[in-house]
């Protein structure tokens, strides 16, 4: 499997690139940073840091787009640290960015090997929605589409009926969902019902290596925030449970096929996603579906994280 990243580093982007370098069988081509959970220079760096905490400094990182479509940028400090990853400081990285955007870089790898790479989206959709702009055939050239983002039948984190992600570039977003990609949707509908409790979280605390050690100490930032929402110490786990799915599609036990629309301009409703689960639903106005996950494996997720951290 090949798979192309696009993400935010941001704690739980930090999870997810842990969880795909430690799989044996995956081809990581190539990494894209995006504005989202800290501004583009900070997520840029965090990914060459956390691919060289994770043994793959020789993935290509390229910058990617600093602010969305039509929206200034706003970045989740208050949930990921002042650097992103909790107020961990990693070593300087060695590598660099290549000289290519996230956007072209995405590009030129599908072109190089047409119906054989895998995205995993992490973050705001803008870099894919400017890669769509150079090639309007990706969605044919690209293999599958995993998105960590929305909300459709569970409550906004960033909004009341708005997930971050898609909020963080809706116009982007709207894009995407609509191109037509083989697209399977990881929402807030299920990430925030697959959490990491305190059993888990202090298991980690307890496995030996640089690995699990930097990433349980990164962790403890994200927790804290989410512990004070949730009443106890537990966190969510969205982006590494997206790259799970993408990985082993086996460990979905529910989805359903709908199309997503993302609404643009709603004073208190701008950045939803609006599935259209109506089972009259027209199925002729031209809105290719994508699949939604409804749930999950969620034991089988959390011992396959465990293990990637070892």
């Amino acid at each position: 499997m090949r798979i192309y990243v696009d993400c935010d580093p941001g704690i739980d982007d930090a999870l997810a690139l842990a969880y795909v370098t430690a799989q044996p069988d995956v081809e990581l081509v190539g990494v894209g940073s995006v504005f989202g959970n800290n501004l583009v220079p900070t997520t840029t760096d965090n990914a060459l840091r956390l691919l060289e905490l994770y043994g793959r400094p020789d993935v290509p990182v390229a910058r990617g787009a600093g602010r969305a479509l039509a929206q200034p940028p706003r970045p989740a400090l208050h949930v990921h640290g002042e650097n992103g990853l909790g107020e961990v400081e990693l070593p300087e990285p060695a590598a660099a960015p290549v000289e290519l955007s996230a956007a072209e870089t995405l590009v030129r790898s599908a072109r190089s090997a047409p119906g054989e790479i895998d995205v995993l989206a992490l973050g705001p959709l803008t870099n894919i929605a400017l890669a769509l702009s150079i090639e309007p055939d990706l969605p044919r050239l690209l293999r599958r589409v995993v998105v960590m983002g929305g909300a459709v039948r569970a409550p906004g984190n960033t909004a009341p009926l708005a997930e971050a992600n898609v909020a963080s570039d809706p116009e982007a977003a709207d894009v995407v969902l609509g191109a037509g990609f083989d697209t399977t949707l990881v929402a807030l509908d299920v990430t925030m019902r697959t959490v990491a409790d305190g059993d888990w979280l202090d298991g980690l605390d307890r496995v030996a290596g640089r690995r699990a050690e930097t990433t349980a100490a990164i962790l403890r930032f994200y927790t804290d925030w989410y512990s004070g929402m949730f009443g106890v110490r537990k966190c969510a786990m969205h982006d590494p449970l997206a790259a799970a799915v993408l990985i082993d599609p086996t460990l979905v036990t529910d989805a359903v096929e709908v199309p997503v629309r993302v609404e643009l301009r709603g004073e208190h409703t701008r950045g939803q996603t609006v599935a259209d689960l109506r089972l009259n639903r027209d199925r002729t106005d031209g809105r290719p579906a994508v699949t939604l996950v409804g749930d999950v494996d969620g034991e089988a997720f959390f011992k396959r994280m465990t293990d990637a951290l070892r």
